[in-house]
């Protein structure tokens, strides 16, 4: 197979069509509440402490995997206004880029939606912890996640948690390089209210944008729901997005107990744009994308989480969470020109079932969290020639399944003495991956399991009441994916099994994670101010030999590090206006590796890690020029990285500067929002790779404006 195979090979895939398809079209119907607004008053005045349980009791996974304002840990929480700010339902990665120090996003296409990604500490989205409402999201096969299956997802959102570093336990995979958590709108305190949202903009963009709650009834029963269609052409050629979701919440609450329902679904029909381009190309034209129109992706993912939470009288809490995953869809690769064998088609259809239970109690000086979370999960990898398919005879090229149960249990103490807060977290976690091969491939069934004992302990100090002192230390071991293991393969024959090896050729990799910051919260304005070291065991970079398929074998190297400060505040300079913004300075390096890829194996010292910029930086200017006008602005500046683990210089992703603009101007019950992206229009790149020593790159999405108008409330 040819390479360009092996950059679609352990990607979830998912779903696309024509340009030229129609632009979907969503209608909404939410059930009339049973009393009126004035009724509805009356009730939450006269049981006002039920309506406070009821907030209480939905959060409560959420509380426990998060832990305590007081934890020492490195964390930036985007609350629900801040994302009604920045939000023009641009994919996730693109929205927290700028909020969040030390992340990085982009995009294939050149446009805010389509496969996007994005980078903490220089490290992927691999080695995150991804999670919403406790249920994990991360694929626990590849542990990736795609946010272009959810477009819109903020939109049903009430905060975002970015902890950086090992952070406190979560749920699913390993928090490696940090952890991003969702939680979604809390409905038992959402009024009764409607809204809906149309987008246009740049690249023949368009989005619809429909939601409804019922606020709480008088007997306790709320709702909330959300649907959104978005549709673009893209910067690239035929790099078109046609997406839609949907999220669902309804629930009960009692004075101590609640049922909560969380439905949520994606669709996608995206043309593929994973190829980056060479530089020569782009000085000629931007747009280029080598893939063609016919290379189509279609997916679609849906998860359902069913959430019973109690409260005890001695005032524990707790939370238990059943919940379903599943995805499904196929992607085509041109492997030649022949109209009828050329071009083939690859499936990869997944479902797991898992449980997410945790409590909560404060006891006097004492506060405990302590959860468990299992789950099973089984993907199916096939492949067509797409022209034979359907025909009398005609087989799959293969299929294999792999299959991976993961359990792990956690508890989290926190102890206050004086002005001090003392932290202790420990998780259990054991996994386990098997291997059903297709059959008649000369490959074995084989299975491999891993157990980790991942510690965590830390204080804070309240010195005053607007400044606070933390630090932690803490372990965290990540298992390899499925794809580091197979070398990027999607299936293996008996010559790229014995190329391979075991699977335990690619040992965990581990990270030693020390933070100490202080936080000075005033009246009129905040200052966090973060130093890390980050020192690891058997990190796991793609330096090994080259596999019968040609792609490089992903491999551990002995030690490497990563450490910096980051800076992240703000200022209220007039009761209109707010300057702020944040900063990080990184140094990483790898100690050694030998690279085994050319034809003299050749060993190289001291290098740093690819795509890790030493600096990144963004400012942002927020000033309510009038009661019903809002102004903003946001710069970042990307510092210059290196494109291939061994510091060559020739291979290297250029710094640069983009500044962005948002005007929103509030009427009653209309809104009218106005967002400019890169406007200085910067040709730099947003991310690339280096093939035999020539550099590849994403351009950065060119000067865009994108206009949203909502109505409601």
């Amino acid at each position: 197979m040819p390479s360009l195979l092996r950059t679609r090979h352990g990607r979830v895939p998912a779903a696309r069509v024509s340009n030229r398809a129609p632009f979907l079209a969503f209608v909404v119907a939410l059930g009339a509440a049973t009393v009126s607004p004035s009724a509805l008053r009356a009730q939450v005045t006269r049981d006002s402490s039920r309506t406070d349980s009821t907030r209480t009791l939905e959060g409560v996974l959420v509380q426990a995997l998060r832990a305590g304002d007081d934890a020492p840990v490195t964390r930036s929480t985007i609350s629900r206004a801040t994302i009604t700010r920045r939000n023009y339902a641009q994919d996730v990665p693109l929205l927290l880029q700028g909020a969040v120090p030390s992340l990085i996003g982009y995009t294939e296409t050149g446009a805010p939606w389509g496969y996007s990604y994005l980078r903490l500490r220089g490290m992927d989205q691999t080695r995150l912890n991804l999670s919403i409402d406790g249920i994990p999201l991360n694929d626990p096969e590849d542990q990736v996640f795609y946010f272009a299956n959810f477009v819109d997802l903020l939109s049903g959102v009430q905060s975002v948690d970015v902890q950086r570093g090992a952070g406190t336990t979560g749920a699913g995979t390993a928090a490696f390089a940090g952890s991003v958590n969702f939680e979604t709108r809390p409905i038992a305190a959402m009024p009764r209210a409607a809204a809906a949202e149309v987008q246009a903009g740049s690249f023949n963009s368009q989005r619809l944008m429909l939601e409804g709650s019922t606020g709480l009834t008088p007997r306790g029963f709320a709702a909330y729901a959300r649907l959104s269609g978005v549709r673009t052409d893209g910067f690239r050629y035929n790099a078109g997005v046609l997406s839609g979701s949907g999220l669902l919440s309804a629930g009960w609450f009692g004075e101590r107990q609640s049922v909560k329902l969380l439905a949520l679904g994606g669709l996608l029909r995206d043309t593929l744009a994973y190829l980056a381009v060479p530089v020569e190309e782009l000085r000629v034209d931007r747009r280029i994308n080598p893939i063609g129109p016919d290379e189509q992706d279609r997916f679609g993912q849906r998860l359902l989480g069913l959430t019973y939470t109690r409260e005890a009288l001695s005032g524990a809490r707790f939370a238990t969470t059943l919940y379903r995953m599943s995805a499904s869809g196929s992607y085509d690769v041109r492997i030649d020109p022949d109209p009828v064998t050329g071009l083939w088609n690859f499936h990869l259809d997944h479902t797991w079932y898992g449980l997410t239970s945790a409590v909560t109690h404060d006891v006097g000086a004492w506060r405990l969290n302590a959860g468990v979370n299992a789950n099973t999960y089984a993907r199916d990898h096939y492949a067509w020639v797409d022209g034979t398919r359907g025909t009398p005879g005609a087989e799959a090229l293969y299929f294999n399944t792999g299959h991976k149960q993961d359990a792990a249990a956690f508890g989290k103490v926190a102890y206050r003495t004086g002005d001090v807060t003392l932290f202790g977290d420990v998780q259990g976690r054991v996994a386990r991956f098997r291997y059903e091969p297709t059959e008649g491939s000369g490959v074995p069934e084989e299975s491999v399991t891993w157990a980790f004992l991942n510690p965590r302990v830390g204080l804070t100090w309240q010195a005053s009441a607007p400044l606070s002192v933390r630090a932690s230390l803490g372990r965290t071991t990540r298992e390899p994916a499925r794809s580091d293991m197979f070398g990027g393969a999607d299936d293996l024959d008996a010559t790229q099994y014995a190329a391979i090896g075991d699977f335990r050729n690619v040992q965990p990799e581990q990270v030693t994670n020390l933070e100490v910051g202080a936080k000075y919260k005033g009246t009129r304005g905040a200052l966090d101010v973060n130093v890390f070291a980050m020192e690891f065991r058997n990190e796991i970079a793609p330096i090994g030999v080259l596999t019968p398929l040609g792609s490089a074998l992903r491999r551990n190297v002995g030690e490497s590090y990563r450490r910096g400060v980051e800076l992240d505040g703000h200022v209220r300079v007039t009761p209109r206006l707010t300057v702020g913004g944040n900063a990080a300075w990184l140094h990483a390096r790898i100690a050694s590796f030998t690279d085994e890829t050319g034809a003299q194996p050749v060993t190289y010292r001291d290098v740093p890690p690819l795509l890790s910029p030493a600096w990144l930086s963004a400012q942002r200017v927020e000033w309510a020029a009038t009661d019903w006008l809002d102004l903003g602005f946001e710069g970042r500046y990307q510092g210059q990285s290196f494109l291939r683990n061994d510091g060559n210089r020739s291979t290297v992703l250029p710094d640069f500067y983009v500044a962005d603009a948002t005007a929103r101007v509030r009427l009653p019950r209309v809104e009218l929002t106005v967002r400019g992206a890169n406007l200085g229009n910067s040709q730099r790149f947003a991310s690339g790779y280096a093939v035999e020593g020539v550099p590849y790159y994403y351009v950065l999405p060119p000067r865009s404006v994108f206009v949203t108008a909502r109505v409601g409330r």
